[in-house]
């Protein structure tokens, strides 16, 4: 998969992640195992892969020192955690949770 991930993709994958997470909460309530099991496979599914694949994205980059840091990829990070959190409290805001 040739995908290159950038701010914009990265945005997008955490309105998508903060709109969806907070959606499947109410999922969650039964038992431990099958509370966990979805916690496990929402989380997956709803922030672990779009954060991958949007964020990190699948190629290696050479890094040009030990001590560098990859700038582009903090933009990203920011941009994902950014939207999410503002998705999230979004939701929260439109659904009357606290």
């Amino acid at each position: 998969m040739n995908l290159v991930p950038t701010p914009v993709t990265a945005a997008l994958a955490g309105i998508f992640s903060g709109l969806t997470w907070p959606l499947i909460w109410p999922l969650l309530r039964g038992g431990a195992t099958v509370s966990s099991l979805w916690l496990m496979l929402g989380t997956i599914v709803l922030v672990a892969l779009p954060a991958h694949a949007f964020v990190v994205g699948f190629k290696r980059n050479q890094m040009a020192g030990a001590g560098a840091v990859d700038s582009a990829l903090l933009v990203r990070v920011g941009a994902w955690l950014a939207c999410a959190t503002g998705s999230a409290v979004l939701v929260s805001m439109v659904r009357g949770s606290p």
